[in-house]
């Protein structure tokens, strides 16, 4: 019992294995292939065994590029190359791709133009480098009674970073704050 329990471990494991990585030589279980040659011409449709033999006089590998295809298409060529080479392509992709963050800036009701001006400078940094910027202004006490001032502070600041970021959410409640949200604009 438990040499079939794990017997069948191995084959799921295997299976599991082969699905993540491409299918080489007699890890290819269809009969006929659309086979392509290494310097990429086309060779046909063709079986497993007539595959395999041209693969192996050449010493290279045939790996099964598209296997949900009808019939599955399969090329020859050197496995240890191939896998090299689209490593370095994911890796070349994780490099161009920009994250982005979501900075946060908060504001009082009752603060001064000056500082609302350094504050839009900050943001602005952060605008330039590509990230999201949250303004939030959040009333305490008896500074909820101030709304309309809130609002106020809220515009200048959008106005101030006008030249480098674009409102993408109005300023809006949530709980006792004032938020908004301002995205880097976009040149078209």
């Amino acid at each position: 019992m438990k040499r079939i329990l794990l017997s069948a471990f191995y084959i799921f494991w295997r299976c599991k294995k082969i699905s993540k990585e491409s299918l080489i030589n007699e890890e290819i279980r269809a009969k006929e292939l659309r086979v392509i040659a290494a310097d990429g011409a086309q060779l046909g449709v063709i079986s497993r065994e007539e595959a395999l033999e041209m693969a192996e006089e050449k010493k290279l590998d045939l790996v099964c590029i598209s296997p949900k295809a009808s019939p599955p298409v399969c090329k020859i060529l050197d496995y240890g190359k191939y896998k090299y080479e689209m490593q370095k392509k994911e890796k070349e992709a994780k490099k161009k791709q920009k994250t982005t963050q979501v900075k946060e800036i908060r504001l009082s009701t009752f603060i001064e133009d000056h500082d609302i001006m350094v504050k839009a400078k900050t943001g602005s940094k952060f605008l330039k480098d590509g990230d999201k910027l949250k303004v939030s202004l959040r009333f305490r006490g008896r500074e909820r009674d101030y709304v309309a001032r809130g609002m106020e502070v809220m515009q200048k600041f959008a106005e101030a970073v006008s030249e480098v970021g674009e409102m993408d959410r109005k300023p809006n409640f949530e709980g006792r704050s004032l938020t908004m949200i301002l995205t880097p604009k976009t040149d078209k």
